[in-house]
């Protein structure tokens, strides 16, 4: 038998014969390729899923059109007049898997909900194309915790996240609100807050073309269990990525300084970059 296989053998390409060496596929093995489905990686190799807090940010759309390089790019849809989520985003998260991609059919549920609350506020960028970059870069790294490990998980806890935090009811019951002439001060903002958010929350603010600190938005850190506060060092006060999500920025996001009041601009629908004319 060995004498008449030889021949067939002594035929064929080295490379064929190396893919005869190789071992038969295991179970163990199959295990390995169910984790780089799913997105996970070794952790030996890559501390994947390392990550300890998470990061919710909710913008306020008035502050995010005053980030813009440009007059004309900002577009806050009618039926969006409170803080919309920027974001949820696993801090210090490595190594993340960018072979998970997310269908429409994936959120087709929560799309009226995300429309309202998760919107683009660019014109050239659907609210698809925004989600779909969150999850890419954010979502599919939180896709280890078994409460986020899909695309419509990791959105419907956001959205429930931001009903948890209605920051603008809070603002609204202590007298906040949205003016082109009164300005706040950090601590009168923080001292609402603090006892929601608590006390590692960070107020970030950009600047405007008239070099006027205007909110922008807010940083809810949470732990891996999905309780306030989170130690990060101080870190998230530093986005994991540009100012607004996908989009052209003038202005970077930084923590409203303590001792300048800053401005809380209304939404204008019609003129979102010119609020207060």
């Amino acid at each position: 038998m060995l004498c008449s296989v030889l021949p067939l053998l002594l035929s064929l390409s080295p490379a064929f014969l190396v893919l005869l060496q190789l071992p038969a596929y295991t179970s163990t093995q199959e295990g390995h390729w169910e984790d780089y489905e799913y997105g996970h990686q070794d952790s030996e190799k890559k501390p994947f899923c390392s990550w300890k807090c998470l990061v919710l940010t909710l913008q306020w759309p008035a502050g995010f059109c005053q980030s813009l390089d440009k007059e004309d790019i900002c577009h806050i849809p009618q039926s969006v007049n409170s803080w919309t989520i920027h974001g949820l985003w696993p801090f210090r998260a490595y190594g993340c898997c960018n072979c998970w991609p997310m269908f429409r059919s994936d959120i087709q549920e929560l799309e009226a909900e995300l429309t309202e609350h998760w919107p683009s506020l660019l014109k050239k960028n659907s609210s698809f194309h925004f989600w779909r970059e969150e999850w890419r870069k954010h979502g599919a790294c939180a896709a280890c915790e078994e409460g986020l490990n899909s695309p419509l998980r990791y959105f419907q806890l956001s959205l429930k996240l931001r009903g948890q935090f209605n920051i603008q009811q809070l603002l609204e019951d202590a007298g906040i609100t949205p003016s082109c002439d009164r300005r706040y001060k950090v601590v009168e903002v923080q001292q609402v807050l603090a006892p929601h958010l608590g006390d590692r929350h960070v107020i970030q603010c950009v600047t405007d073309d008239k070099d006027r600190n205007v909110w922008f938005q807010v940083k809810i850190p949470l732990s891996r269990n999905l309780t306030v506060g989170c130690d990060h060092h101080g870190d998230a006060e530093r986005d994991p990525e540009p100012v607004s999500g996908p989009g052209p920025t003038a202005s970077p996001a930084h923590p409203c300084p303590p001792q300048v009041p800053f401005y809380y601009f209304p939404i204008d629908h019609q003129q979102p970059r010119r609020p207060c004319g």
